[in-house]
């Protein structure tokens, strides 16, 4: 999430819960995996709720006792899935797309699909994918990649000189012409074309858009920094509620919930994209994690 939606969500938060003080520490998932494992070792959290890129790290806080159980009066107005405990809720609903410059290149003449992307010679040297081993989004998108095209899927890329690298480095190469195609999250692009004209597009793949619905949590009262679980409650209800919604939807991202209201800034409407969406085992993911950072590692950063 971007510093300033997140300074965004603080003002509204300021006015919903004006006797409130609410601090975010913002950082790639594997940052915040690295922190929550060094706490853990006091066995204390440095925060009383999480916000994640996707389920699967849910799935596994859930499996080791870190987190709060709460049943939000709002979680039946979700169109996601949630944990019927109430241990975690989607809260915004971010997705992996392609994305181009059409100053630059036409888009009958680059790949409409994520198989066609890893399979276009004539693209070679000239696409980028983000990092799993430091982004959960990216995570997302080699698991669902992976149990839909296999490995081979990511030999194919890296035959093609793929470049890893962050989103705004992609954005700005695909800006210069540097880069023809990236793999993106829809989100780098649609904030680029809201805020600064710019005529960058998102393709939607049509062999799938990978939809990753990125996850809210409370760490459990005895592990969590300031042991305020009923304030940690009303946040939860607040972020599935419209009004919350809103918040997240301005920062173009695409709210969880069934039928809303709109979709991000020349989006693409959010029914439509989780019908085309790509299938993700968000247990298989959690549990395969490694795997899948090692397989990206052998075919992809060690190869380049």
């Amino acid at each position: 999430m971007y510093e300033d939606i997140i300074d965004n969500v603080s003002e509204k938060l300021k006015k919903e819960f004006p006797n409130l003080e609410v601090e975010f520490f913002q950082g790639g998932t594997g940052t915040l995996q690295s922190k929550i494992i060094a706490e853990l070792q006091a066995n204390k959290l440095g925060c009383d709720m999480l916000m994640v890129a996707e389920p699967s790290y849910s799935l596994e806080l859930k499996e080791k006792g870190i987190l709060h159980a709460y049943l939000s009066k709002n979680a039946g107005n979700l169109a996601l899935d949630y944990d019927k405990e109430g241990y975690w809720y989607p809260v915004r609903l971010l997705n992996m797309v392609l994305a181009y410059n059409p100053d630059k290149y036409k888009k009958e003449d680059l790949a409409l699909t994520f198989e066609d992307f890893a399979k276009r010679e004539d693209l070679a040297g000239k696409i980028s994918i983000p990092d799993p081993l430091k982004s959960g989004t990216a995570l997302a998108a080699v698991s669902a990649l992976s149990d839909k095209y296999g490995e081979e899927y990511f030999q194919n890329l890296a035959k093609l000189k793929v470049v890893v690298e962050s989103g705004s480095v992609a954005v700005t190469k695909l800006e210069t012409g540097e880069a023809a195609e990236i793999m993106i999250l829809e989100e780098s692009i649609l904030k680029k074309r809201q805020e600064e004209n710019s005529t960058l597009e998102v393709i939607y793949p049509e062999d799938g858009i990978i939809s990753i619905p990125s996850t809210i949590m409370t760490v459990k009262e005895d592990m969590s920094a300031n042991k305020n679980i009923k304030a940690a409650e009303a946040l939860t209800d607040w972020f599935l509620s419209p009004a919350g919604q809103e918040a997240i939807v301005e920062g173009w991202m695409h709210s969880v919930l069934k039928n809303p209201e709109k979709a991000p800034y020349d989006a693409k409407a959010t029914d439509e994209i989780l019908k085309s969406s790509m299938p993700i085992n968000w247990e298989k993911t959690y549990k395969d994690r490694e795997e899948l950072r090692k397989m990206f590692e052998k075919f992809i950063t060690k190869a380049n």
